[in-house]
């Protein structure tokens, strides 16, 4: 097919935003390219080279375009620029450039073929001259093609190619020009895609054999299946109903997630949710996963989180999206960011794919298949048949750091439904419009012994606020951020002091530090948010029956409140003031978080 043929259906589905106008141009083109060339045409299309997660991409630098431009259209580069300016668009610029210029007779047409392998050796090009390479195939390229086909090349290589082709709309056209069009027809193609998520490989086997081709696509190891999704919910008894009064609860953690893929033998990959591979991101999970995996090969799903290593509290997502996208120091990197993986679903096990299995079976083949570790762990989980259990658990998760719940169903089509939201997965989570707006001074009851970079000395300590009423001091935290190295070093010996063997009966906690400390030291910390905690004991009872209050994401501000003695540290009805003071974003009519 000649390249030409191509641009000018570019030009007519550029012109329209109606999607079925759209479909009916696509199903035109699809029809008239040859069955050898349906791949590369249809990855055009799509301003790609390969499916997106292959990474595959041009690398060609908007000066090194102009510079190809500039030397194919017989103009300067100042010509360029000049022209850049006025249109704002190198492809009508090299458009305009070319239509005042000679004529060029002679000029071998271009085939759709040729231009894209002529894209593809610009991005395998890599090392010394790999520069003067892309320059001279993009400007042979630019030579040999018509104003019209020279736009749409130069859009392509800034990917700006402005289509407005989606997916989806794609999806509709191979189903209608491959097979006959119906809802079970673009059901099945749609279905491939999901599995493979790679349009190529679709329409390959789409052409070739029809719906039947389509069923040849698997779940392979190595090439990510496009994520489930869940749907929202205002309140935990409206979860319970859609899931006829019974599910699986999990905690919801504020993480990046992540699609891990660990072959019997060669190198892991993990894929985020936008399907990228960032392997190159988190080298410990890809050294660490073949060792967590009992029967490779295999694909899971999980969130990877941020955590403090001293204390092994989850860290806000803010900290691990700094190692999204990183390509240099990585190794200080993972020593102040490190992660673990949590993992809630498995896609393959063994080989054998467990999309079609029903989720209760599926999480039994997680828990077989994970050997648990500090880096790779399983997504706390527990089945609930009531709000009021519903409630616990959602409270637990809070007070853990996570941002709420998932709900998934337990029925027997509670499948791996690739690609798709619905409501087999709920997500709840209560949204605060206002962090905490006060610091909150607490008195130190317990220390942490410190790990890695922290190991022999204190990493984290356990703090309380006082209860004027029965005159005992409550925990409401383990803080163990905020303190710098030169404070670290003073602790063990402002703490001597101290010590006790035992816990003070002053002391009330469900917690256990690895050294108790009599309450005299007073320190100023600052939090996300304050949240009901099962094992913290401030205020318990005050908003909830056996729940107490719990700092999420408490870090010291380096304060320390020398002028304050232990009883004029903050006091548990002011920190129970301090919770019912937040704004927060209730539905009505929700118990879970109706205000106290």
């Amino acid at each position: 097919m000649w390249f030409a043929e191509l641009v000018q259906q570019y030009e007519r589905l550029a012109a329209t935003p109606k999607r079925l106008e759209m479909r009916g141009l696509l199903v035109e083109l699809l029809s008239k390219v040859p069955r050898d060339e349906l791949r590369p045409t249809v990855y055009l299309m799509m301003g790609e080279l390969r499916p997106e997660f292959e990474g595959v991409e041009l690398g060609v630098a908007d000066s090194l375009a102009a510079k190809a431009v500039a030397l194919a259209s017989r103009s300067t580069e100042k010509s360029v620029a000049e022209g850049l300016r006025k249109t704002g668009d190198l492809g009508t610029t090299v458009e305009e450039l070319l239509t005042r210029g000679e004529p060029r007779l002679g000029a071998d047409p271009l085939s759709v073929v040729e231009v894209y392998n002529g894209f593809l050796r610009i991005a395998n090009s890599s090392g010394e001259g790999s520069q003067d390479l892309k320059i001279r195939i993009l400007v042979e390229l630019f030579a040999r093609a018509s104003p019209l086909e020279a736009k749409y090349l130069a859009r392509f290589v800034l990917g700006k190619l402005r289509l407005g082709v989606r997916e989806m709309t794609l999806l509709d056209a191979l189903a209608v020009t491959f097979a006959d069009g119906t809802k079970e027809a673009r059901a099945a193609v749609e279905a491939a895609y999901n599995r493979s998520s790679d349009l190529g490989l679709v329409v390959d086997h789409v052409a070739r054999r029809g719906l039947e081709g389509l069923a040849e696509i698997g779940v392979e190891v190595g090439r990510p299946v496009r994520p489930m999704l869940a749907e929202r919910s205002p309140d935990l008894a409206d979860v319970l109903t859609r899931m006829d009064g019974r599910a699986a609860l999990e905690y919801k953690y504020d993480g990046l997630r992540v699609q891990a893929h660990i072959p019997a033998s060669g190198r892991v990959k993990l894929f985020s949710r936008r399907l990228e591979e960032i392997s190159a991101q988190f080298p410990e999970l890809v050294a660490g996963l073949p060792g967590a995996i009992r029967n490779p090969p295999a694909i899971v799903e999980g969130e990877c989180v941020p955590i403090d290593p001293e204390t092994g509290e989850f860290r806000p997502f803010q900290e691990v999206s700094r190692r999204r996208g990183r390509k240099y120091d990585i190794q200080r990197l993972q020593e102040e960011v490190p992660v673990r993986l949590l993992l809630f679903d498995v896609l393959v096990a063994g080989g054998a794919t467990t999309l079609d299995l029903p989720f209760p079976q599926r999480r039994t083949k997680l828990e077989k298949l994970v050997r648990e570790s500090e880096l790779v762990r399983l997504a706390e989980q527990t089945t609930v048949g009531s709000v009021t259990a519903a409630e616990r658990f959602f409270e637990t998760a809070i007070a853990a750091g996570c941002e709420g719940v998932m709900a998934k169903s337990l029925a027997e089509g509670s499948t791996y439904r690739a690609g798709a939201r619905g409501f087999w997965w709920i997500k709840y989570k209560r949204e605060y419009t206002h962090a905490l707006a006060d610091s909150i001074d607490g008195v130190v009851v317990g220390a942490f012994f410190g790990h890695g970079r922290r190991g022999g000395r204190y990493g984290a300590l356990l703090l309380a606020v006082y209860n004027d009423q029965s005159d005992r001091f409550e925990t409401f935290c383990k803080v163990g951020s905020g303190f710098d190295d030169a404070t670290l070093e003073t602790l063990p010996g402002m703490l001597k002091p101290h010590e006790l063997r035992e816990k003070p009966d002053s002391v009330v906690t469900d917690l256990a530090p690895d050294v108790w400390v009599r309450p005299s030291i007073v320190l100023e910390v600052r939090g996300a948010e304050l949240t009901l905690s099962p094992t913290h004991r401030a205020g318990v009872g005050a908003i909830r029956p056996d729940a107490g209050l719990a700092l999420r994401f408490p870090r010291f501000t380096g304060r320390w409140r020398d002028d304050k003695g232990p009883t004029d540290a903050t006091t548990t009805a002011e920190l129970v003031s301090l919770y019912r003071s937040q704004i927060r974003q209730i539905p009505k009519g929700n118990p879970a978080e109706s205000p106290p």
